[in-house]
């Protein structure tokens, strides 16, 4: 129970913390040309973002340019009773609602296209330098990247402030995914 206190406590700190940062001071467009450089996608990897909700760190202009390369891109959908999030291929101009938890995803209807992402681009609240994540506590990143890394190679990639960093491990439990890169 120590180390949930614990963890709920730094989830709370971290929270704060992002709310606090200027998204001024850490520019989107290096973010996304150090993803670029980095992960560089190949042309048949279908990419999983997140749509910035709140404070969080913004993927826009990642998705614009993933998709002005001609890349397939995704984002997540929340299915009632269900912690495995499900992705919906989507471009510009599509519909996007709200969700539960606030969060924006696209429209699943009979024309949803579903793809199982190869690069999972990631919200954190915090990270630590072994490459653990302390997201919102609801566990479905979590299980996601369990699920697909039982069905193929995955890579999953932190997305967000350099300012999240923590100087300290995280607390870190048995179903907890670490990740395999961190960009900011």
């Amino acid at each position: 129970m120590t180390d949930q206190l614990s963890k709920d406590s730094i989830r709370h700190e971290a929270l704060l913390h992002r709310d606090r940062i200027d998204p001024r001071e850490e520019s989107a467009e290096d973010a996304c040309e150090n993803f670029l450089k980095s992960i560089d996608p190949e042309p048949d990897q279908i990419v999983a973002l997140y749509w910035p909700k709140g404070r969080e760190f913004d993927t826009i202009p990642l998705l614009h340019e993933l998709l002005t390369r001609g890349l397939t891109c995704a984002l997540p959908v929340i299915e009632k009773g269900s912690r495995v999030l499900k992705f919906a291929s989507w471009k510009e101009g599509d519909p996007l609602i709200k969700g539960p938890f606030g969060v924006m995803q696209p429209v699943a209807d009979e024309k949803t296209v579903w793809v199982d992402p190869d690069i999972f681009v990631i919200p954190y609240l915090a990270f630590d330098r072994h490459g653990h994540r302390l997201g919102y506590g609801g566990g479905y990143y979590d299980t996601t990247l369990r699920h697909y890394r039982e069905k193929k190679k995955i890579l999953s990639v932190g997305y967000g402030y350099g300012q999240q960093a923590v100087l300290f491990n995280l607390p870190a439990e048995d179903h907890d995914e670490k990740l395999d890169w961190i960009i900011t």
